[in-house]
């Protein structure tokens, strides 16, 4: 094997385990954060340089090195660059532990990267695990009541959808006797078309499959532990599950379905509908049950399961196109690019205001715009961008995901999704005039780093750029989506 082709996830193990045990031996920890950034650049620097390379298995085929890898590797570890220059301040609420923090976004942004380029059953299931223990404990990172409350719940509702990830994965396993995808896609095809309707042990895998992944990406049924943990963790980790572990979730569910189960297309169409039928309800529940939220976290809690059910309308229609076609793909990539982008764009601006007001509640953000107008703007900015309203990267990537469903047939559900954008209007905006129209509750300012500004000017930069000039982020979709032609 090439060392350099696993040369981005040494870059980051080296990177956490550098920063533990420098935690031990200085005193300003702020060098913690600088290490870590420092790390996620060379990482990064080395994942571009592979970019463009033909695809190549590594580890017995357990992990591929590919567009598609390379370009999630570079969403989640730009992702974690953001959010731990946005960390900068907030660390202030557990100053002991700085060191264990910054690890442990190094350790889960390591096992997404995993995620996105395993092809292995087993491997999956690591990569996996890897991501959510580092996660549980993030969660819990604030030590108060509603922080632990929040990470034991995510930690055993967790632990039960993995069980029942593993179920589905021996399922599989049981009736193909592969791991590999590509193999257990050969071994499918091979198989007279009756085989697999005689026998409803590879469906009833698929469909724990889909519950398993579904609990990661915050899917209707699968959403319960959402607005809970999303109140109680750390703002940083809340905006880094709503991004970075949906992103890696949609990501292994394009490998897995695309590379496994595309073909027969009977068999794309199955999984497909049922894709369609949790997107119309994950994001009708989502949009109505955000609407009485009075705490942000917990209104976008609920937004993100809307976003979960806007993004499944692609896997839908990756389920009913042909199996070389990849505009179903590609549309769903860029999705997941922009509403990175445009909501830790919205979590950094909250991270500051939050800090200074010491809460999360709406009423509290009443007057934002004369206190801290930038950080009123940029927040504007990213909920218009979340509704989904020119010129935003929200709009084009809801533009390109309902394009490539109205032509593959899903116009009835294309229908349902431009009525839930309306509908988002009212609590988005919601948020926007409490801000602007609202009366401050002081004339003090709200003073932010410089690290933060930073990154909350490279998201805002991003949402506008997309939503603009959105073509070359669309180009490099298209190619990272082509490697999942079956």
């Amino acid at each position: 094997m090439n060392v350099e082709l696993f040369a981005p996830e040494l870059t980051l193990t080296a990177c956490a385990i550098i920063v533990i045990l420098l935690d031990f031996v200085i005193n300003r920890k702020g060098l913690l954060a600088a290490v870590s950034i420092a790390g996620i650049v060379i990482s990064a620097g080395f994942t571009i340089a592979l970019w463009g390379s033909s695809s190549q298995a590594i580890f017995n085929n357990m992990l591929v090195v590919d567009n598609f890898a390379l370009f999630f590797k570079l969403l989640f570890l730009g992702t974690a660059a953001m959010l731990i220059l946005a960390s900068v301040d907030y660390v202030s609420k557990f100053a002991r532990f700085q060191g264990e923090y910054y690890a442990l976004i190094l350790l889960s942004t390591l096992g997404m990267m995993l995620m996105a380029a395993t092809t292995e059953l087993i491997s999956i299931y690591v990569a996996l695990e890897l991501t959510s223990i580092s996660l549980y404990v993030l969660v819990g990172f604030l030590k108060d009541p509603k922080s632990t409350e929040a990470s034991l719940k995510y930690l055993l509702l967790g632990a039960v959808a993995s069980a029942v990830l593993l179920y589905g994965m021996a399922l599989v396993f049981g009736f193909t006797g592969k791991t590999q995808l590509g193999e257990i896609a050969q071994a499918i095809q091979a198989m007279s078309p009756q085989a697999p309707l005689a026998s409803p042990a590879l469906l009833l895998g698929i469909v724990l499959l889909v519950a398993g992944f579904g609990f990661k990406i915050a899917a209707v049924p699968f959403q319960m532990w959402v607005p809970d943990v999303y109140e109680g963790a750390p703002t940083p980790i809340t905006a880094y599950l709503s991004v970075a572990s949906k992103a890696a979730g949609f990501a292994i569910i394009l490998r897995v379905f695309n590379s496994a189960f595309g073909l027969p297309n009977w068999l794309s169409l199955d999984w497909g509908l049922i894709f369609a039928v949790l997107a119309a309800i994950g994001m009708t529940l989502g949009n109505v049950v955000a609407i009485p939220q009075s705490n942000i976290k917990r209104m976008l809690g609920y937004s993100s399961i809307a976003q979960a059910g806007y993004l499944m309308v692609g896997l839908a229609t990756v389920g009913f196109s042909p199996a070389a076609d990849t505009l179903g793909q590609s549309g769903l990539i860029f999705f997941l690019a922009s509403y990175a982008l445009t909501n830790v764009g919205a979590f950094i601006a909250i991270i500051a205001i939050s800090n200074k007001v010491n809460s999360d509640l709406i009423e509290d953000y009443s007057g934002m715009g004369k206190r801290a107008p930038l950080l009123a703007l940029a927040l504007t900015l990213c909920l218009v961008s979340l509704t989904g309203v020119p010129p935003t990267a929200g709009f084009m990537a809801k533009f390109y995901i309902f394009n490539g469903a109205v032509q593959h047939g899903l116009l009835w559900l294309v229908i349902i999704a431009v009525i839930n954008s309306v509908i988002s209007a009212y609590y988005y905006f919601r948020v926007a005039k409490v801000m602007w129209l609202g009366k401050p509750a002081s004339e003090e300012k709200v003073p932010s780093s410089g690290a933060l500004r930073v990154a909350l000017s490279l998201s805002c930069l991003g949402v506008l750029l997309l939503g603009i000039v959105p073509s070359s982020v669309i180009r490099l979709a298209e190619l990272a989506a082509k490697m999942l032609i079956p």
